[in-house]
Formats: C-alpha cells, structure tokens, sequence
C-alpha cells in the first residue's frame, strides 16, 4: 500500500545502515532515533488512537527498566524475562489507571497520569533496599544474547528495529480494523461513539493497557543498551513529553508519525547538543533554548503533525497536476 512506503523507506534505510557504516556515534543515533520512536509509536496507541492524552507515560517506561535492572542485578535473570515482567506489571497498571481514571478527560486524564509516575518516582528514590534510591541501578555487562550483552551495536540496531516495525504494525492495525475505527469513534465523540453502541470504557482501558505494555518493553530495552537506570530520568514529566512531542509534532493518530517526529527531534537534538555543549558560562544549555523554539515554530505552523502537512502537500500537487 502507498501508506507503507514512508516505513519501507525509513526501516529499509535503517537496517542497510549497519552494511555501510560501522561508526559508533552514528550507529548510535540510529538506535536512539528508533527506541525513542517506538515509545512514542507506543504512546501514540493511547494518546493517538484512543485520545488519552498521557502525560505520565514514563510510569510505564520506568517499571520496565526498573524490572530488566532488577532482575539482571538482584536475582542474576535474564533480561528477557525482565521484559516480561516488566510488561505484565505495566499491563496491570495501566488497566488500574485507565479504568480508574476513565471518566477523566482531557488535562485531568493528563494529571492523573503525571500523579502516578510521580508516587513511582517516590518510591523508586526512598525504597533503598531495593532499588538503591536515587543512586540508580548499574546494569552489568554479561556477553551473549540470552544476556543482550552486545559488544556491537549492530545487534541492537536489529533488535530495537524489529521492535519498531512491530509498534509500526500494531499502529498499522488500528488504522484498518474494527477495533481502531471504534477508537476513532471514541476519541472524536465518546457519547456519539456510545449511542452507538460501542464499548468506549473497555476499548479505552485496553488502548491504555497495551499502550503501557508496549512502553515497558521499550523501557526494559533501553536500560540494557544504555547499561544505568536512574529513577529521576526513567520516572520523570520531561522523558513523558518527548514521547508526547514525538507523536505530536510526527503526526498524532498516524502510524508513521512518532518515528517522523522521532527522527526529527532526536536528529536535532543530537547535533544541537554537539554542537554546543562546549560552550562556557551562560552558553552551556544554549541547545536547549535553539530546541524549544524550534518545536514551538513546528507545533504553531504545522498544527497536524509533519505526516498531515506532507500528506496535505503531496494531494496538492496531484491535483495540480491533473488539473
């Protein structure tokens, strides 16, 4: 389908990208650009596709590095089981949340996620015993894949790529199927949508579910590859906007979009604190301040998202073409 091609494209140039190079910084931005794309495609379930705007999403993220963290430290497991676990704890958060805050809209959904990532943040900062506070978790070393123990990066490259085609799918899915026009139907007009007869609590509950479930494997993922987990990072608002701001500015409720706004934003983000991080005094977070605005001049012109104003676009000129 013409729809798939952007993907074909973009997943195709990702997975030739370790045949032609084998530069660790650039290898590395590609693991990047996906992993944060996939959790935003994983958001987007939720926010996107269901209208369940999170903005606590990291809670999600967190209990599975924390799970992956955990098990490969305390109780010497493989890190896929922590994946697992850590999944199956989101799952049943996430049901929690969204059947308790399902009659919230709008900003009050928002807050209540913020509300719950911030008592995992708590928690996961007193409760030293465990987790050891606000130290963090080292994640060690251990060769071989049972371990996800890669001295390459070109494993990880294919293994966080087929974790994003699969979020890709999923995404695919709901755009084509019964149970993602119903969605549709939800998130345009919830009391239309239950005139109608369709279920919106559960389908709102089960978006939220999968959509966690799907972020705590990214999230368990990410703590093997970057090796640490901190509790202010992996719990925090800011990590929750990037999955928000990659959806967004992408295009929200599109397949494509997070991994557009993704490879946009982390691309920008990469060169921009590169470029400046050297600088002295006043000037160390000046990339920070060129990233702001630059998101700001994105969310104020192009309203519906880069895959809407290309798509928009692309309609233009064949029409003009015809006409």
């Amino acid at each position: 389908m013409k729809r798939d091609v952007p993907a074909l494209v973009l997943f195709g140039l990702a997975a030739l990208a370790p045949l032609v190079t084998r530069d660790g910084f650039l290898l590395d931005s590609l693991i990047l650009i996906l992993l944060w794309g996939a959790v935003s495609g994983a958001w987007n379930v939720a926010g996107g596709y269901a209208g369940q705007v999170s903005l606590g999403h990291s809670a999600f993220f967190g209990l599975g590095a924390y799970s992956a963290a955990l098990l490969a430290t305390r109780w010497n497991q493989s890190p896929w089981l922590g994946l697992l676990v850590g999944a199956l704890l989101a799952t049943g958060a996430g049901l929690v949340i969204g059947y308790l805050a399902n009659r919230l809209k709008g900003p009050y959904f928002g807050l209540a996620t913020i509300a719950f990532s911030q008592v995992l943040l708590i928690l996961a900062s007193r409760w030293r015993a465990v987790t050891s506070g606000s130290e963090g978790i080292p994640v060690p070393f251990r060769p071989g894949f049972a371990t996800l123990g890669f001295q390459s990066k070109v494993p990880w490259v294919y293994l966080v790529l087929t974790l994003a085609v699969g979020i890709y799918l999923v995404a695919r899915y709901l755009e084509t199927s019964r149970p993602g026009y119903q969605l549709a139907g939800v998130r345009e007009d919830e009391d239309a949508a239950e005139a109608l007869g369709i279920p919106c609590r559960r389908l709102k509950v089960t978006a939220v579910a999968a959509s966690a479930a799907l972020t705590s494997v990214c999230g368990g993922l990410w703590a093997q590859y970057v090796g640490f987990v901190d509790p202010f990072y992996v719990f925090s608002v800011d990590l929750s906007i990037r999955f928000a701001l990659n959806s967004i500015i992408g295009g929200l409720g599109t397949a494509i979009g997070p991994f557009v706004g993704s490879l946009l934003i982390t691309s920008l983000e990469i060169y921009l604190r590169a470029t400046f991080s050297d600088f002295k005094a006043g000037l160390i977070g000046i990339y920070l301040i060129i990233y702001g605005c630059l998101l700001i001049v994105v969310v104020r012109f192009v309203p519906q998202g880069l895959v809407g104003w290309i798509g928009e676009r692309l309609r233009a000129m064949g029409r003009y073409a015809r006409a």
